[in-house]
């Protein structure tokens, strides 16, 4: 029994040693577009300034994370894994941004149509070296968003 596992410590060694160069998907894959002021009102919080995050790093859903309105206030991790022209992402750089708009409503026509989310031009310039119209994504949402809001009734 012994010398079963000294044959067996080599081989977990070498396969975590190789499972270190290869990258392991933590959310899901879609695809972003950017867009411009002006963001009020927005779907989400209407008029209210104060809905938008110091950073600037902010998004409207697409249909795909929407839920209804539920996605309002989430925040999302977003990476840039590709592009249509190569060096568009800036390597290992992951963004937090808050959902603030729907952006088939969104007042500012998105640079593409149909993406998973529409970052603003702060959060897409965080993640990206060119400006294009679109970018595929990796994206999830942060464990560390606050529940929605609850529109309680007083009993």
């Amino acid at each position: 029994m012994h010398f079963k596992k000294r044959l067996l410590l080599p081989f977990v060694c070498y396969f975590l040693s190789v499972s270190q160069f290869f990258h392991v998907c933590h959310g899901d894959v879609g695809t972003a577009a950017q867009y411009s002021p002006p963001y009020l009102p927005t779907a989400c919080f209407g008029e209210d300034q104060t809905q938008f995050p110091s950073s600037n790093l902010f998004a409207a859903a697409g249909d795909g994370i929407w839920d209804n309105g539920a996605s309002c206030g989430r925040q999302y991790l977003v990476r840039c894994i590709s592009a249509s022209q190569p060096g568009t992402c800036v390597p290992d750089q992951t963004i937090q941004v808050k959902i603030v708009d729907y952006a088939p409503t969104a007042l500012s026509p998105p640079s593409a149509q149909s993406t998973t989310i529409v970052l603003s031009e702060t959060a897409f310039g965080g993640i990206t070296n060119v400006p294009l119209d679109s970018i595929n994504i990796e994206f999830q949402q942060s464990v560390l968003s606050p529940p929605p809001p609850q529109n309680l009734l007083p009993l």
